[in-house]
C-alpha cells in the first residue's frame, strides 16, 4: 500500500500536480506512520528534482535501463576473462569499457535524450509555480561553464 501511494506521485501529468500529490500523500501516510511523513518531506527536493526537466524527459530520468546495459557489458567483459591477476587489472578493464560506452555515446546518432529535447533545457526556464501549501523548495539548476547541469548541492560531499 505504501509503496503504491508514493508511486502516484510520479505518476501525475506535471510538476504543480506532483508537488501537491506529495503533499497529499505525506499527510495521508503521516496518520499512520509519522517518520515516513517526515522522511518525504525532508526528501522533498531529491524526490521532486526531476520536475526542474522538461516532463518528456521524466521517464527517462527515472530509468535505469542505460545503466543496467552498461554494467551488464561490464560483466559480460569480466567473465571473458575470467580470473584477474589483481583488482587494478579489473579496474583497468572496467574502466576500458566505460570510455568506450562513453565514445559511443558521443558520437551515436541514436541517443537516449535527442537533441532536439535537449535544447530544451537551454531555452529560458519556465517557472514550475509551486502551490502555496508546498513547504519545500526545488533546487534551481545552475549552468556551468562545460555546459552541464548541476544542482547547488555537491554530490561528492554526500560521500566524504
Amino acid at each position: 500500500m505504501v509503496a503504491a501511494a508514493i508511486r502516484t506521485i510520479f505518476a501525475q501529468p506535471d510538476a504543480t500536480h506532483v508537488h501537491d500529490q506529495l503533499d497529499v500523500i505525506a499527510g495521508m501516510l503521516g496518520r499512520q506512520f509519522p517518520k515516513l511523513e517526515m522522511m518525504l518531506r525532508d526528501a522533498a527536493p531529491d524526490l521532486l528534482a526531476f520536475t526542474s526537466f522538461p516532463v518528456s524527459h521524466w521517464k527517462k530520468l527515472w530509468s535505469t535501463n542505460p545503466l543496467e546495459r552498461l554494467n551488464k557489458e561490464i560483466k559480460r567483459r569480466t567473465d571473458v576473462v575470467g580470473v584477474f591477476p589483481n583488482p587494478e587489472a579489473l579496474l583497468r578493464l572496467a574502466g576500458a569499457v566505460l570510455v568506450e560506452a562513453h565514445d559511443e555515446w558521443q558520437v551515436s546518432d541514436r541517443r537516449y535524450l535527442s537533441e532536439g529535447s535537449m535544447t530544451l533545457l537551454t531555452q529560458a526556464p519556465k517557472e514550475v509555480t509551486q502551490p502555496s501549501s508546498c513547504r519545500h523548495r526545488l533546487p534551481t539548476l545552475t549552468r556551468t561553464a562545460n555546459r552541464s547541469y548541476t544542482t547547488p548541492r555537491d554530490v561528492t560531499d554526500r560521500f566524504a
